[in-house]
């Protein structure tokens, strides 16, 4: 296996702290639009590990280094604005794909609070055929959040339940950033795509939208994070988890706080979260690329942060034997601990370690197809038992039915 990582920012760089650890693969291209960034990635590594430039806006930038480098799989990094030129340029390099957010969405253009319009992943999904005539792979959200719920999903339903009412992600956390009033833990860029735009429901066979922020509850999180409260945010799981598991409902809640909301409402309102390009005197910035150049690179947080950062599926049904269940199936990293064993701050290094498990199980033959997938098209156990023999195991907590 020869990897090209596309992306060497926070998850680039705790991806290759992780995979240098592991004897499965050739070779890793670690590849940014800053080449110091990926010289710095791969030299934390080891011999198997250089460095290259890439442009991830252009696939076809992406096609020539994957084939300069004769890549078998390319491992998406990068924010997810830059999805489909990736997945193109992996597709036209004849190389297998994975990535932790998909291709972007936009609202209906008339009722984007109560219908679907280009759902997240849709542009992936259509290329699903192509794919498959290639015999290739495009295993799509295969981060913590997406990935890790979306197994989860496949476990409960393959051992857990016999009916599955509404599969739930949840995450929380109580992180604390001293010195900052305002650092959010992963990539500025896409908090505010994924929390601002209108947040997807499955129920009753189909997909809805509600507006931000809506159905809020208080979610009482596992090994001492406690109570947070929850609402719904627009993401993966909700789009990928109905294509292979049977639910009635399924939902992605996230706690923000109170002051991350308000934050997030005020950017909104300024339009300091718009994309589109505004002239600056003699310049064009985007306001979003502004905001995310005005705060704390979210890779240089560890060391003044403290907490756990807990990422979980609360499913409710009935279980193997009929009767009513709720379960939580979740995974808790405490930056402490991360920070001591990897020097990654533990958002980041938790949304690492899954796509090296998963290309571990893809070179190994454990896990194996064709076309546009996701985590949930593969079994499982494989997979939580390896992350467990990574090291970083995984819980699970019954709840009352």
């Amino acid at each position: 296996m020869r990897i090209l990582l596309v992306g060497a920012g926070g998850v680039g760089a705790a991806f290759c702290s992780i995979a240098v650890r592991r004897d499965f693969f050739e070779a890793v291209v670690v590849a940014d639009y800053s080449l110091a960034s990926a010289e710095r990635a791969a030299a934390s590594a080891d011999e198997r590990f250089t460095a290259a430039q890439v442009d991830a806006s252009s696939a076809d930038s992406v096609a020539a280094l994957a084939r300069e480098h004769r890549a078998t799989h390319v491992m998406n990094a990068v924010d997810p604005r830059f999805v489909m030129p990736v997945f193109e340029g992996a597709r036209a390099a004849g190389a297998d794909y994975l990535d932790m957010a998909m291709s972007l969405s936009r609202p209906h253009p008339d009722a984007p609070y109560e219908k679907t319009g280009l759902k997240l992943g849709d542009e992936q999904f259509a290329a699903a055929g192509a794919w498959e005539a290639d015999g290739r792979l495009a295993l799509v959200g295969i981060g913590v959040e997406p990935g890790l719920s979306d197994v989860f999903a496949r476990y409960a339903a393959d051992h857990l339940f016999s009916e599955i009412d509404e599969l739930g992600t949840r995450d929380g956390s109580n992180l604390a950033v001293e010195g900052h009033a305002f650092a959010p833990s992963f990539s500025i860029w896409t908090t505010i795509e994924e929390c601002l735009n209108p947040p997807v429901i499955w129920e009753d066979g189909g997909w809805r939208t509600t507006e931000p922020f809506s159905e809020p509850e208080v979610f009482d999180f596992p090994e001492g994070i406690g109570p947070v409260e929850c609402v719904n945010v627009e993401h993966e799981e909700v789009l990928l988890m109905p294509r292979w598991v049977d639910c009635r409902r399924a939902t992605f809640k996230y706690g923000l706080g109170n002051e991350f909301i308000e934050v997030l409402k005020t950017l909104h309102k300024l339009g300091l979260d718009r994309t589109e390009k505004v002239r600056v005197g003699d310049v064009e910035v985007s306001p979003r690329d502004v905001v995310a150049a005005c705060l704390p690179n979210p890779a240089g947080l560890g060391p003044r942060m403290t907490g756990k950062t807990c990422a979980g599926l609360w499913v409710t049904g009935r279980g193997s034997d009929g009767a009513p269940r709720s379960t939580y199936l979740y995974h808790v990293v405490d930056n402490e601990w991360s920070m001591r064993e990897y020097g990654h701050q533990c958002v980041v290094w938790q949304t690492a370690v899954n796509p090296v498990v998963a290309l571990e199980l893809l070179v190994t033959g454990v896990w194996s197809g064709a076309g546009v997938l996701g985590p949930e098209a593969f079994d499982a156990v494989p997979f939580l038992d390896l992350l467990t023999a990574y090291g970083s195991p995984w819980g699970i907590q019954e709840l009352d039915a």
